[in-house]
This record gives C-alpha cells, structure tokens and sequence, in this order.
C-alpha cells in the first residue's frame, strides 16, 4: 500500500497538497491522529477500504507525537508498505500574513500564547519528522505552483536516494528547506553580455557560453565530487530525500544551467528532480 503523510506548519500548504492527492486517486483524511493509521491499513488489507494509496495530513491539530509517527513509519515499512512524507513550510513572515489575510487562529495560539510563539513552537516540535521529510518552502509559491510541485515529486520512483538540485536567485530570497547550498555568484555572468541576458540556463546559446568558462567547469566538478562523496552517507542514515541549492544573483542563467548540468552528471547514481525557483514561478 502506498501512505503518503503530509505534515508542516499551519499556513504552509497541507490543505493544498491534501486535495493534490485526491484528485490523484488517493484516499485522503485530514487531522488524522496517527494511532488510528494502523486501523485504516488494517481496513484495506481486509478489503473494506477500497483503495491502495492513503493521504493522511498530520500536525499538531493531532497531537501528534513525533516519536510515536517515526516508530510508525518504520513498523509500515516494514509491513512491506510504501511510507512517504512530506513536509510544508514556509518563512515566519509568510505564515504571519496568510493567517492575516485569512483571520483564522493558529492551533496553539490562546490568550497565553501568541502567533509568533506558536509558530516558533510548532517548528520545533516538527523538526525530527522534518528531517525524514522531503521538504517544500511554499513562500514564494501560489497553490498552482505548489499542486505542481506535488504532483512532479509525486511521479519520481524513490528506489533509492532523492536528490532535489533547485536553482535560485538570492536577490529574490535564500533558500530555507536545503540541506546544502552552493553559491555560484562568483562564476562568469552571461547576463553582462546584452545578446545573452534575454535567454536562461536551459538555452544553447547561455549553455555554449557557460560550458566554455574554465572556472564553470572546476566549479561543477567541485559539487559533483563533494555530492558523490556525502549523498551515499545521508542514505546510509537512512535518509530519503536531499536538496541541494544552486544560488546565482537572479536565479536564471548560471545557477539553471549548473543545476541541469549536475542532474545529468548524478543521474547514474541517485534519483534526480531538477527544479528552478526563478523560471517555474
């Protein structure tokens, strides 16, 4: 069976991804308290839910124990079914104006507690379960953007190691949700030449200016061997997913093309999805 647990902050995107799922045959629940997981697994063995793929949003709304949910996790998987996670967040400041813009209550916030407080809390009880996570920044997203996000990683086989590669530009904001980044600011600026500055990274004429830069190249080969030297001991503990960051100044010619690059040259070893901030906003 395969189980997909979407979990993060309150204001990230869950509801979103949520109906991504039903719309892709999944048999979803919101709020779902982790105990009654098994039961629901239970019905489908049985034949009285008829479904072979569960979506399941879990958070603090269900007081959820992360230490119980990776102690789940690892009993399913080893039941033979196919558990993934994923996890939404988003920057403070984003998640302050959502519940802003929709004047609804965060689940911890009372007259005790307040909003920053309970999104500072809520993150760090989710960390752990983060961390198993293949993780989504949604503040620079729009639902659109985010079901499309979704539905691509939901069509990537994950027999071994997923590795996001992401390009981005800084001038529009760092990354939050990776696990590595590499800043290629330094490297040769196609955008300084006018005949190239209208065309991206994923263009021949950005790719033949680019791949004839030596510092380009020494620069590829740098992550390429850092990648393949410490990818292989994140999966040895047993982590599923890894995302690596290319920032270049605007996210769209040196960091596109090197991102694309590496994808090609890891693609022998690890599951690969490609992906650039910039150019799919």
């Amino acid at each position: 069976m395969k189980i997909i647990l979407i979990s993060g902050l309150s204001g990230s995107g869950k509801t979103v991804a949520l109906n991504l799922l039903e719309d892709s045959g999944f048999y979803c629940v919101d709020n779902l308290p982790l105990a009654l997981l098994p039961e629901l697994v239970r019905l489908h063995i049985s034949g009285s839910l008829k479904t072979s793929k569960l979506g399941i949003s879990v958070d603090v709304r269900s007081n959820l124990n992360v230490d119980n949910a990776q102690a789940l996790i690892k009993e399913l998987r080893e039941q033979g079914h196919e558990v993934e996670i994923l996890f939404l967040e988003a920057a403070e400041d984003v998640l302050l104006r959502r519940f802003s813009e929709t004047r609804r209550s965060h689940p911890l916030a009372n007259e005790n507690i307040t909003l920053p407080e309970s999104l500072h809390y809520e993150r760090e009880w989710l960390l752990p379960l983060r961390d198993l996570a293949y993780c989504i920044d949604t503040s620079k997203l729009n639902a659109q953007q985010l079901r499309r996000m979704v539905g691509q990683w939901l069509n990537v086989s994950r027999e071994r190691l997923l590795v996001s590669i992401e390009s981005f530009g800084f001038k529009h904001g760092a990354m939050m949700n990776a696990d590595f980044v590499f800043d290629v600011r330094s490297l040769p600026n196609p955008y300084y030449d006018p005949t190239l500055r209208p065309f991206n990274g994923k263009d021949k004429p950005i790719q033949d200016y680019l791949s004839q830069q030596p510092l380009v190249g020494e620069m590829i080969g740098d992550i390429e061997t850092f990648l393949r030297r410490w990818l292989p001991r994140m999966e040895d503990e047993s982590r599923s997913y890894v995302t690596v960051g290319i920032g270049c100044t605007g996210g769209q010619h040196r960091s596109v093309y090197i991102a694309e690059t590496l994808g090609k040259l890891l693609s022998d070893e690890f599951q690969l999805l490609v992906r650039h901030r910039q150019l799919d906003s």
